[in-house]
């Protein structure tokens, strides 16, 4: 055989061969091919849309955070408030009862002042009318002479 016959034998194979593989494996090498890019790119937009939503997730979550921080700084301005009117309000009631202790005190030392000036005058009155009875070497009748010796002890 020669070698052109072999040739030509050997190019008729090699374009039936090409031939088949195009009609019946190309399209499917192509279409698996296809199907490969085509998840490939969802693949890819499904990172990006996760990466777009992580990225919100991330802002929303940072938001909530500062909100959540002024409103402890709220919270803690309110429990401050709260406090300093509670102790305003302790030392008003403090001193206003201090306030009544002091008048009552002061009413309880007048009165015993006043018992005290009477209880005095009771025993001036009572050495004047024995000092009385003395000088004059008789006995007064206390009772007979009962608004003299309230006016003397009103004097004194």
């Amino acid at each position: 055989m020669s070698l052109n016959i072999t040739l030509v034998i050997q190019g008729l194979a090699f374009f039936a061969v090409v031939w088949l593989v195009m009609k019946f494996g190309w399209p499917h090498i192509i279409a698996a091919i296809e199907e490969r890019q085509k998840k490939i790119a969802e693949g890819l937009a499904a990172a990006d849309r996760a990466k777009a939503e992580l990225a919100a997730a991330d802002n929303k979550a940072a938001e909530e955070v500062k909100s959540a921080r002024v409103k402890a700084a709220e919270i803690l301005d309110k429990a401050h408030q709260q406090a300093n009117q509670a102790i305003e309000k302790a030392k008003g009631d403090a001193i206003t009862e201090g306030n009544r202790q002091l008048a009552a005190a002061r009413a309880e030392i007048e009165s015993l002042s006043h018992r005290a000036k009477e209880e005095l005058r009771k025993q001036v009155s009572l050495l004047a009318v024995a000092g009385a009875e003395k000088i004059l070497k008789r006995e007064i009748d206390a009772n007979a002479h009962k608004a003299l010796l309230d006016q003397l002890a009103s004097e004194i």
